[in-house]
Formats: structure tokens, sequence, C-alpha cells
């Protein structure tokens, strides 16, 4: 039986993996939060995981503000760089294996190929720059430790930017939606299946990249929302990224090749328009 330790379970993906646990009767699972445990804590982390006998850790826990990281990066940096250090020191001490979730934003975003997990990373906003520190801490830290990089995260749960254009869509006449940022959409579900399936298989260090297949833009994306939804009332125009100014530059071209994953633990990557229409069923 193994004791898994998931930290911020209240977010998409925690909370994804909290639906997913009743699947595996043979675990015992720790869904943890601030109020359960502050991962910030160096000690209280280690006297918890020694305590519980904790033998997995997956840290779902994160700064997510992208642009109001660019006016608290000392915050920014505690959650996504200081505490993962902390949990994969705590890990190593118990003897534990971990899987820490980080970001496509470890890259500019300047490439026109999919980004391998040995593309050089070069982060320019301050989300980005705390989320390569902290994968840098936990490899460091924890000899077992697995990174896994995600992009452009949606669910049933949380806010998230398909709760945004299916409520926008909805009470608008037209809406402007970037066009020329690349990426590829992430059910968070099935990136919590990808996990509960590597945890069974067993975890194999290093880094990683999961997202569902395919590649779109915010603007297609969009619109694929609200087509399966049977949105038909709401104009949406395609912006470009000059257009539509924020704190935090956005990547270009954020795609990430998912073959170590797949190879690795034989996993089946679901198309990104499927997962969609899957998600928004489940809304249902």
């Amino acid at each position: 039986m193994k004791r898994i330790l998931i930290t911020g379970s209240n977010g998409q993906l925690g909370s994804e993996l909290r639906a997913l646990s009743g699947e595996h009767d043979e675990w015992t699972f720790y869904f943890t939060d601030v109020a359960e445990l502050d991962i910030t804590d160096r000690e209280g982390t280690r006297d918890f995981m020694e305590h519980n006998g904790i033998e997995v850790v997956v840290n779902c826990a994160a700064y997510t503000a992208v642009d109001k990281a660019e006016s608290e990066p000392e915050k920014c940096d505690l959650l996504n760089h200081i505490a993962p250090g902390y949990l994969a020191e705590a890990a190593e001490a118990v003897g534990a294996t971990m899987i820490h979730i980080s970001t496509d934003y470890v890259f500019d975003g300047c490439s026109h190929r999919p980004y391998t997990e040995d593309c050089p990373t070069n982060p320019v906003t301050v989300y980005g720059k705390t989320k390569l520190a902290g994968e840098e801490a936990v490899i460091r830290s924890c000899a077992g430790a697995m990174v896994i990089r995600t992009a452009w995260l949606y669910s049933t749960y949380g806010n998230n930017f398909v709760k945004t254009m299916l409520r926008l869509g909805r009470e608008r006449e037209e809406l402007g939606v970037v066009f020329d940022q690349m990426g590829s959409p992430t059910y968070a579900r099935h990136l919590a299946q990808a996990i509960l399936h590597i945890i069974d298989k067993g975890t194999v260090p290093g880094v990683y990249h999961y997202t569902n297949e395919g590649v779109t833009s915010w603007y297609d994306f969009t619109r694929t929302i609200h087509l399966l939804a049977g949105i038909d009332t709401c104009r949406v125009r395609p912006l470009h990224t000059y257009e539509y100014p924020v704190a935090a530059a956005r990547p270009h071209y954020s795609v990430l090749d998912k073959e170590k994953i797949r190879t690795t633990f034989d996993l089946d990557i679901p198309w990104w328009e499927d997962a969609l229409h899957e998600c928004l069923k489940n809304m249902d």
C-alpha cells in the first residue's frame, strides 16, 4: 500500500487527483492545502511526511497568478521555488519519490518547434523564473524526483480559460481573443490520470512534458469551446498579442514534445479537442 501526499489539493490538478483517488483503494492519500500543511514551513513539512510515512509526493501547489507575480516576486518565489525545495528535501530524508508539476513558462516561447526536455530554458517572467528555480531545487534535493511540465491547464474545477470563455460567450455579443500565441490545451483530469499511471508503474527520475496532443491558438481554442458548447450568439474576433497588453509576457509558442513521457510510461495521450469535449460533458 503506497502512502501518497498530494499538495495544493484544492487547485485544478489536485482536485482531479482527489476525484480519481477512489479508483485506487489500495493506496492511502493525504490531500493537503495550506490549512492542512504549510509547505513553506521546512520543519513542519518534514515532520508531516515522517509522521505519516509518505512514500510518494505529488506537488501541485504553486503561485499561478502570472501577471500579479510581476509585483509580488518574493511571494511567488517562496511558493514556486523555496517551498518545493523543502518538499524535496523532506522526501529525500524519508526515502520518498516526488513528482513536481512545472510549466511551459520556463521557455521563452521564441521557438517554432516543439520543446523537448533538453531544450535550453530561458524564462522571461517572474513566474517562469521561479518555476525554473523550483525545478532545479527539486532535482538537486531529491534523487527520486520527477518534474512534469504542462501548459494551458483547465478543468471542471476552479477558475480557468475554458470556464471564462463559456461565461463571456454567453454574456457578450463580441469577444476578442489572441490568435498569435500557440500551444496545447491540457485537461487536468488527463494529467491526473497520467500521474496515477506513473505512480502505479513506478516513477523514473528526470524532466518530462505532458499536455494533450495537438496544437491550437487561444482564438481557435475559444472558437472550439463555443462550438462544442453550442454558443452561437457571440462573435469571436482575433487579436494580436500587442492588442491585449498584460503585465507578464506570454510565450508566442509553447508546444511541448511529449515523446519521452509517452514512451517511458507507455501513455496514450488524448487529442486536445477530444479532451475538451470530455471536460464539457463532465461540466454538464
